[in-house]
């Protein structure tokens, strides 16, 4: 009991290793799915993979609009790009899968820098439509630039097997894919780390104070600069992330996928996870992407009106912005907070009153 004890302290004192636990039973739904093993059917771990790869996308979001307070639509046009660049090296030439993802985080980090620079002069709802301009001309980019992209046909890698300069040979195809979702599981784990690091650090209390009132952060000696660029660089560069994931796990690309639709999705999920908390970002996710996915498409009713979630997403977003500004992670917080003060009125009244002696 008293080991049992110190574990709980530990895992409680140190909130990196719950990511790690996420992460490890994450893998475990490949595991479980994986031919030789066969206690799940092989398409399950679909699921979680899908979901890793939208959650690195909310998360670079939530820096952007939680903790900076910079809007933007632009996200499903930039993500987009990252499946592009990943698709175009891949197939095109023999350069190994890590040296394609530094690449793509150079090509963030550089995008982030542009868009940045451009938020210095608009903001608010002006600097949304700015965004979303970008991911529309990238969108056209995608569509009629068929040397890079192939065109509304889309990109297909699926039979290409990845160079790794002759040391193994992973194959292509499904035999990649549990590969590249263990993959996943690293860098989900990785980023979520470092996000967590980022809002808990000055860096995250200075984007804070920008987004709270801009005037009174530059009077502490907040660059807005500063802190504009770097929530942008971390955004996109996490964008640039999910589409090299999301290239390698799925091995197609079509620009359809990379409209308004998207984005708009990327925002409910913060909305309705709330900013408070990276595990009410994660829920939100799930609630957005992957619950009708993993969940509600194993129930009748929903297989009979698949456009369901739609209704639900739309009506949970009117429901937060109504009752729980702070979203789903405030409304666990609040429950949490009148559970306790229960709690502890129900032991005071267990207690025998103190007799006064004097």
């Amino acid at each position: 009991m008293k080991w049992a004890h110190s574990m709980m302290k530990f895992i409680k004192s140190k909130p990196f290793v719950h990511f790690i636990l996420f992460g490890l039973i994450l893998s475990l739904a490949q595991v479980f799915a994986l031919p030789g093993v066969g206690i799940l059917p092989t398409s399950f771990a679909r699921g979680p993979g899908y979901f890793m790869i939208v959650a690195i996308i909310v998360l670079g979001y939530y820096v952007l609009l939680g903790h900076a307070g910079l809007a933007s639509l632009g996200t499903a046009g930039f993500v987009g790009l990252g499946t592009y660049m990943t698709g175009f090296l891949l197939s095109r030439t023999s350069i190994p899968p890590f040296i394609i993802l530094i690449i793509c985080i150079l090509l963030g980090i550089l995008l982030g820098i542009v868009v940045g620079f451009i938020s210095l002069r608009i903001e608010g709802m002006y600097l949304a439509i700015i965004t979303l301009g970008l991911s529309e001309i990238l969108v056209v980019v995608f569509k009629n630039f068929t040397a890079f992209t192939g065109g509304i046909s889309g990109l297909n890698t699926y039979g290409i097997t990845p160079s790794f300069s002759g040391l193994f040979d992973l194959g292509s195809g499904t035999n990649l894919r549990p590969y590249v979702y263990f993959l996943t599981v690293v860098i989900f784990v990785i980023i979520m780390i470092l996000t967590y690091n980022l809002i808990k650090s000055p860096v995250g209390r200075a984007m804070l104070a920008m987004k709270n009132s801009e005037s009174a952060a530059q009077a502490m000696g907040v660059s807005l600069l500063k802190y504009r660029l770097l929530a942008f660089v971390v955004t996109t560069v996490y964008c640039m992330i999910a589409g090299f994931l999301y290239m390698y796990y799925y091995a197609y690309s079509n620009p359809l996928s990379w409209n308004l639709n998207l984005s708009l999705n990327i925002l409910a999920a913060v909305v309705i996870g709330g900013t408070s908390s990276i595990w009410g970002i994660l829920l939100g996710a799930f609630i957005v992407f992957s619950l009708n996915d993993i969940v509600l498409s194993n129930i009748v009713f929903f297989q009979q009106n698949p456009n369901t979630i739609i209704l639900i997403n739309g009506l949970l977003m009117i429901l937060v912005v109504m009752f729980y500004p702070g979203g789903i992670s405030q409304l666990i917080f609040q429950t949490k907070l009148k559970i306790k003060a229960w709690q502890l009125k129900r032991q005071q009244k267990g207690k025998p009153e103190a007799i006064d002696h004097a």
